[in-house]
């Protein structure tokens, strides 16, 4: 190729980039030097310029798709007033959560201010009938366990212990008239909720081995023991304690009020992940209740695990939102970030990170939406809900892992988010039954054998 024709090719492509743009240049450098130093470029330096210059001319044109966890689109599924509630509650973690959500968690603080706003939202009790609760499914509910989860797994645990386990206890297991006093204030929000299961020395073993007891004596319960892991509870108005009772050994639970003399809730401290949420370490000392605050259709752990079966389809649809916040924080950052030239997006191996991230998070969609179909239909057993949990929890850590990969470096800044969901995993992972419990669940529903050791 001559020198006229390598020039002539040249200004052909720079014409396609933008004439003006090149008539600015022209009175910054020396076009003329510019030229020169073209002819003087062998064929391979030649063809190397082209691919560049055509690139540039193509960048900014290409239209990308948008970033979306929602592969298989299950959200064609809903009906439009369901996709109304997603979009609302999505608008809302997007404008009122997203841009305080790293400031909180790293100061290990709740933003009280949110409630009321979280309140218009009218999403509390999603699943309940009655008692001014929305009468909506069980996959609205795990609908919104995502929604919330996509932006700060965070806020979604802080709704789920409030809304699910707090007000599914009074709703499963209350009286008519508790259900009554508790479940429309809560439903509102006026009153928040917690629910105090875990202890210090038992977490999996908690249905044969609570150290938490209760006794009568006249109409009032005495309770004494601790609880540990209490989310809300440094601030909840109510919270639900379940206790064993001395002499028959029958599991209780209690609702124990605000204030209640002989209830110590400190404040649990250095954690590593849901900084946000204010889980407590709960000490009752001859805490006195009231016949009347006794949850008066529980005399059993059955009872109990009714309350968890029923949260734990929503557990593993926060898993499937902590995992599409990352996946869909790491897609856009692929696209923005660039090394070499070009937008690390283009790159195999990145490519590969991300396929294997939303072909994990496909599944777990899929797997929940299923689950939550059974649900509403009534036919869900305990199996299909720990396989749910197990299935979304490896995964989701798995999902994380790549996110913060592909980010590189900038992966553990908490001004990406990632980092903030790598750390929120473990605890999703580990909370409404390990992953080994959860196992050991589905292992005995598929062999008839149990592997549990007493």
């Amino acid at each position: 190729m001559s020198m006229f024709s390598r020039i002539k090719e040249t200004f052909k492509v720079l014409k396609e980039v933008d004439i003006k743009a090149i008539a600015k240049i022209s009175q910054k450098i020396d076009l003329g030097e510019v030229m020169k130093t073209v002819g003087e470029l062998d064929d391979r330096q030649m063809a190397g310029l082209m691919r560049m210059l055509k690139t540039k001319a193509r960048k900014g044109q290409h239209k990308l798709p948008p970033i979306d966890g929602d592969f298989y689109d299950l959200s064609l599924k809903l009906t439009p007033h369901q996709r109304e509630i997603q979009l609302k509650v999505r608008q809302f973690m997007e404008k009122e959560i997203k841009p305080i959500a790293n400031d909180f968690w790293n100061r290990a603080e709740f933003p009280h201010h949110i409630i009321p706003k979280m309140a218009e939202l009218n999403i509390c009790g999603m699943a309940y009938q009655g008692y001014g609760c929305p009468g909506e499914t069980f996959l609205m509910e795990g609908i919104m366990a995502m929604e919330l989860a996509r932006i700060d797994v965070s806020i979604s645990t802080f709704f789920g212990v409030h809304s699910g386990l707090a007000m599914g206890s009074i709703y499963l297991c209350g009286s008519e008239e508790q259900k009554q006093e508790w479940l429309p204030k809560m439903q509102r929000m006026e009153a928040i909720g917690a629910f105090g299961l875990t202890e210090p020395n038992v977490g999996s073993a908690v249905a044969g081995g609570m150290e938490t007891t209760c006794y009568k004596e006249g109409d009032e319960w005495i309770l004494n023991g601790q609880k540990k892991w209490i989310g809300n509870a440094t601030f909840s108005d109510v919270t639900i304690i379940w206790a064993r009772e001395k002499e028959t050994h029958a599991v209780k639970g209690f609702l124990v009020r605000k204030g209640n003399p002989g209830y110590k809730a400190e404040k649990m401290r250095d954690k590593m992940a849901l900084r946000t949420v204010q889980n407590a370490l709960i000490t009752l000392t001859d805490c006195r209740v009231p016949e009347s605050d006794r949850l008066q259709k529980c005399d059993h752990f059955k009872d109990t695990a009714k309350v968890l079966k029923m949260t734990r389809a929503a557990v593993a649809w926060q898993a499937v939102g902590c995992a599409r916040g990352a996946y869909e924080s790491a897609l856009k950052y692929t696209k923005k970030r660039e090394q070499f030239g070009r937008p690390i997006a283009r790159f195999q191996l990145i490519q590969n990170h991300l396929v294997e991230m939303v072909a994990n998070l496909t599944a777990m969609q899929t797997l929940c939406f299923r689950l939550s179909e059974m649900q509403d239909q009534d036919i869900m057993t305990d199996e299909h809900a720990s396989l749910a949990k197990v299935f979304c929890s490896m995964r989701t850590r798995d999902v994380v892992s790549r996110a913060r990969e592909v980010m590189g470096g900038n992966g553990i800044l908490l001004e990406h988010d990632v980092a903030r969901f790598v750390a929120d995993a473990e605890a999703i992972y580990s909370y409404e039954g390990t992953k080994e419990i959860n196992s050991l669940i589905v292992g005995r529903a598929i062999t008839g054998y149990s592997a549990f050791v007493s």
